[in-house]
């Protein structure tokens, strides 16, 4: 079939046509699936690209048709075509795979702002890390010990407890075999954990404030194992007058140069080769499906991608 046959949405003014070479399964995505991040109806999955302007929108100046393009953030990446503000969109360099810069965005995103906005890791201070082995948990590892960061990290199996280390952990707890609160009070001499970065929400809330020195940081970004039940602020005062954050990465992009600087700094970190991406699994954009199932049942380790 060719492009001209095909219905495909075309650019307004302002905005950019890709087409995509592949996007990046995250578990946000699950979230949009089962509503528990709403969305207006209907709706288009996928919140992660990277691929070639197809077309360009009136007023665009910043790209050109053939440009090597990815973005983050906007919804409607499981497509062949998709249309994207050309403000949010970024240019690749040109010896950066395009399925490389199509698992980063997110996930090295994410990382940039935790650990440079959310919570500015400095030399020396010790973070805790959980689910460690997941595509954000390993490129968050990578950037926390690139910051002169000790990390503990967590995982739920051997295998997983092997990745996380390969991803530059200084030390990993098995959740599965391990009490990972006890265990960081011994590795932090009873002190606790400068920061929690938690991406796993419910089973895993209420001993990552436990595992904080006074004043510490918990930045709750995710919820893989189901949302965190209500509770009582006056917990953290009486914790050790703690912090919470929920950030999340729309707010962190908010504007064109904040989003210019922190992809520079990721395209950097991966032309150098101090922060890799592991695509460990990689599906059809047919079997999205099957995608989902296998990272729900927690059976994926380090980044997903669907390829178009």
């Amino acid at each position: 079939m060719k492009y001209e046959d095909i219905d495909v949405p075309r650019p307004g003014p302002g905005e950019v046509q890709i087409k995509i070479a592949a996007t990046g399964l995250n578990y946000l995505d699950v979230q949009y699936r089962i509503g528990r991040v709403k969305a207006p109806l209907p709706f288009t999955n996928g919140t992660e690209a990277a691929g070639v302007i197809s077309e360009v929108g009136s007023g665009v100046t910043d790209f050109k048709t053939g440009d090597r393009v990815a973005y983050t953030m906007i919804l409607g990446t499981y497509a062949e075509y998709a249309i994207a503000p050309a403000a949010r969109v970024v240019h690749v360099p040109p010896d950066l795979d395009l399925r490389i810069a199509a698992g980063a965005m997110l996930q090295g995103l994410t990382a940039h702002y935790l650990t440079h906005s959310t919570y500015p890791l400095k030399a020396g201070e010790t973070a805790l890390v959980h689910a460690a082995a997941g595509g954000i948990g390993m490129v968050l590892t990578q950037v926390a010990r690139l910051m002169g960061a000790r990390v503990i990290a967590t995982a739920g199996t051997d295998a997983k407890v092997e990745l996380a280390r390969q991803a530059g952990a200084h030390e990993v707890i098995n959740y599965a075999t391990q009490d990972f609160e006890q265990e960081v009070k011994k590795l932090t001499g009873g002190r606790g954990v400068d920061v929690v970065y938690d991406s796993v929400g419910k089973d895993t809330f209420d001993r990552s404030l436990n595992c904080l020195r006074h004043r510490g940081y918990l930045a709750l970004f995710g919820f893989s194992s189901g949302l965190v039940p209500p509770f009582d602020p006056a917990i953290l005062g009486i914790k050790g007058s703690l912090f919470l954050t929920r950030p999340a990465l729309n707010q962190y992009i908010a504007t064109r140069d904040e989003l210019m600087m922190r992809t520079k700094d990721l395209f950097g970190w991966l032309a150098s080769g101090a922060v890799k991406i592991r695509i460990n699994h990689t599906f059809p954009l047919a079997d999205a499906v099957k995608a989902h199932q296998e990272l729900e049942a927690r059976r994926t380790t380090g980044k997903v991608l669907l390829e178009v």
